[in-house]
């Protein structure tokens, strides 16, 4: 397990048994806090209790001052997560503000306790097999130990409807993800999942948008704040846009300026946000490195990113983030994104889709009127060019179901079935029903059900959120980069849950508030931006000539041509006969790249290259070099009944 994840901590490893051989823990760091003592596992002496722990603790300084205890014997936040169990127990998760994932075995109850931050930024893998239970940072270093590499199939339709898996499932069978915000109790030999955080929309339409702007300008100060702690320099993302721009104009405002890292593709402008993030950087006076990214880049690095990945990505974004991921991690060991603002915030065009539609049906029906919730459509028409290049989703979005309810509008916007096409074996699935998943999401009983707004924002934050923090978390950590993302504070997060949706899409303009706090950092051309493209990756362009011979010989292979699920003579016979394609060819690849990457090379995980550890030795040992050479960090462990 140490040395699968080696490329998660290239500063150290540790590795913890107890006397009886039952318990083991083993840990690779990446040493960003306390460089000199803050090694793991980490071991309590007076009360035994052994912990490791993925993360940052950004509140760290004031528990310690807090818990008032004398027996602190290094600077680290890991040890004041100790200490606060020492303290709280399992409700020690409820004072902790940052991104972690940890695990603890208290010999005393003789119990292990584990827990996942709130959002998902930091992960968590679970597989109980023959009665033990191992735990571990990535799903790959769980493999060794499953019978067999097989799919999951619910996680593979989840995969196939969404992009992303639902309610804690993942692609590998046996394998579960701990779902944000929720602990994992082991006693005994049984196990016990709770949630212990869950986002409430208790709107507030006692206050206007200035006093919202206010409140809000002082949490992400606030957050940028806790964020910026380190015992080694921090850098930033910079894009063209709002998110990632904000988070380093406020720290340049807190700190002064710092390195800031983008990347671009040579395709042309539609492809090349480097100017605006130039732009950003001049009116900062940051250093900004920039990385022009290629085709042939893909091909070298696509295969990789997948199995750091762990799972097929939702979209090619994720390769160019691995790209700008590796340019940053030559200057700096922790970075900052922007993360998280477009599901809190709401910046994604499909709810201006939705949010029209409904509109629209709110004015014929009589109910528009009076209502905190819609957004009345004389004020969303002025915004309806940004729809422009979204015709051909309106035409299909609107061909059937219109005016339905709610949640089966929504389905229908985030549903990717009908671009699979015939390349998937849909009759070999049965029992399961992604949709079903998808209502009990959406229809969750801490959103309120008038505001269409808010059961969009929440779906998304429920679901594709966490699966971009997978993206942010497997891209960065690949080089040994730490990405932190100070929009998820959870202070932060719960105060723009009561925000209504009209003050946060005023005039049906997208993220408003965010925008308006952005104002008051970035320069105009900036936030009065209108064309944001996000970081677009050319996959369209590259599958019709200069990638064209990867994607044949990918899907070419024997085993390509004979997957259970998916139909890839189909998918080839398609790009040899005149090169067309629809939007599922992503989907295939990434697919088939997974497929490749863990069932076709599942003797790599093999039980029998895993390294035996003596009991009751805890320290630094060797790995196999079985990692190709990627660095970063990470914790992993197992537990005996």
């Amino acid at each position: 397990m140490n040395g699968l994840l080696a490329h998660r901590g290239p500063d150290g490893d540790g590795t913890w048994l107890d006397a009886r051989g039952s318990v083991g823990v083993t840990h690779r760091r990446l040493s960003i806090i306390d460089l000199a003592a803050g090694q793991q596992p980490m071991i309590d002496e007076e009360s035994g209790c052994v912990i490791v722990f993925n993360g940052e603790i950004y509140n760290f300084r004031e528990l310690r001052n807090a818990l008032g205890d004398r027996r602190f014997r290094t600077q680290s936040d890991t040890e004041v997560i100790l200490r606060a169990w020492l303290r709280w127990g399992e409700r020690c998760v409820d004072h902790l503000r940052g991104m972690f994932a940890f695990a603890i075995f208290d010999p005393r109850q003789d119990i292990f306790f584990c827990a996942r931050d709130r959002f998902g930024i930091k992960p968590f893998y679970t597989a109980r097999v023959d009665g033990v239970l191992y735990f571990a940072s990535e799903a790959k270093a769980l493999l060794p130990f499953l019978p067999s590499c097989e799919t999951d199939e619910e996680g593979l339709q989840d995969y196939l409807t969404f992009q992303l898996c639902l309610e804690g499932k993942t692609l590998f069978k046996g394998v579960q993800e701990l779902e944000p915000g929720h602990t994992l109790t082991v006693s005994g030999g049984t196990e016990r999942r709770a949630r212990y955080w869950e986002i409430y929309y208790d709107l507030d339409f006692t206050h206007d948008a200035a006093w919202f702007h206010e409140r809000l300008r002082e949490h992400l100060d606030e957050s940028i704040g806790l964020h910026l702690r380190a015992d080694v320099p921090i850098g930033a993302y910079v894009s063209g846009g709002i998110d990632s721009s904000l988070m380093a104009g406020l720290a340049t405002q807190h700190s002064g300026p710092m390195m800031g890292f983008t990347g671009r593709f040579a395709e042309g402008p539609a492809y090349d946000e480097s100017p605006y993030a130039q732009t950003v950087a001049d009116h900062l006076g940051m250093t900004l490195h920039q990385r022009t990214i290629t085709s042939q880049d893909f091909i070298d690095h696509i295969g990789k990113v997948i199995y750091h990945l762990d799972s097929p990505a939702a979209g090619p974004g994720a390769f160019s983030q691995y790209m700008v991921s590796q340019l940053a991690a030559q200057h700096r060991k922790v970075v900052l994104g922007g993360q998280g603002g477009d599901e809190i915030f709401g910046g994604y065009t499909r709810y201006l889709v939705a949010y029209f539609e409904q509109c629209i049906k709110a004015a014929i029906d009589g109910t528009m009127g009076g209502r905190h919730f819609v957004v009345t459509y004389e004020s969303i028409i002025p915004n309806l060019s940004a729809l422009r290049r979204y015709k051909p989703m309106l035409q299909e979005f609107w061909r059937d179901g219109l005016f339905d309810p709610m949640d089966q509008r929504y389905f229908r916007l985030v549903n990717r079935v009908p671009h699979a096409g015939s390349a998937v074996r849909w009759n070999l699935f049965d029992g399961y029903s992604p949709y079903e998943a998808f209502l009990r999401v959406f229809n969750g009983q801490n959103v309120r059900k008038q505001s269409y707004f808010d059961l969009m924002t929440h779906f998304d934050f429920k679901t594709l959120l966490p699966a971009l923090l997978q993206v942010e978390d497997r891209v960065s950590m690949a080089h040994g980069l730490e990405a932190r993302v100070p929009m998820l504070d959870h202070p932060l997060v719960e105060f723009a849950a009561t925000i209504p949706a009209n003050v946060k899409f005023t005039d049906g303009q997208l993220k408003r508030t965010l925008v308006n706090v952005a104002r008051d950092v970035l320069p105009v051309s900036i936030t009065e931006r209108t064309d944001k493209m996000g970081f677009p990756t050319p996959f369209n362009d590259w599958a019709r000539g200069p990638i064209r011979e990867f994607l044949c010989d990918t899907f070419g292979t024997e085993a390509a041509r004979t997957r259970t699920h998916v139909d890839n003579s189909l998918v080839l016979s398609q790009l040899e006969r005149d090169g067309q394609f629809g939007r599922s060819l992503w989907g295939m690849l990434s697919l088939e790249l997974w497929q490749q990457a863990f069932h076709d090379r599942h003797v790599r995980f093999d039980p029998d290259e895993v390294v035996p550890v003596t009991p009751g030795h805890a320290g630094p040992r060797p790995v196999d070099g079985t990692t190709e050479g990627w660095s970063a960090n990470a914790w992993s462990g197992e537990l005996g009944e």
